[in-house]
């Protein structure tokens, strides 16, 4: 995909230490943020416009 051309992929801070299920995250994109399974770096991933994916985090908070 050529949006992903790039992606620097990052551990979510959220993830723990269960065995490689975490989710990662590229946020180095121009306007796009990635997010993918670490367990299938080759697989589809969500791509959010920086907006919508700010508000996402913003609401998801605890």
């Amino acid at each position: 995909m050529a949006e992903l051309a790039g992606a620097v992929w990052r551990k979510s801070t959220r993830s723990g230490d269960n065995g490689g299920a975490c989710v990662e995250v590229a946020d180095n994109l121009p306007g796009l943020v990635a997010v993918r399974d670490s367990k299938d770096p080759a697989g589809p991933a969500l791509i959010f416009p920086v907006r919508a994916w700010a508000v996402f985090v913003r609401t998801t908070k605890p």
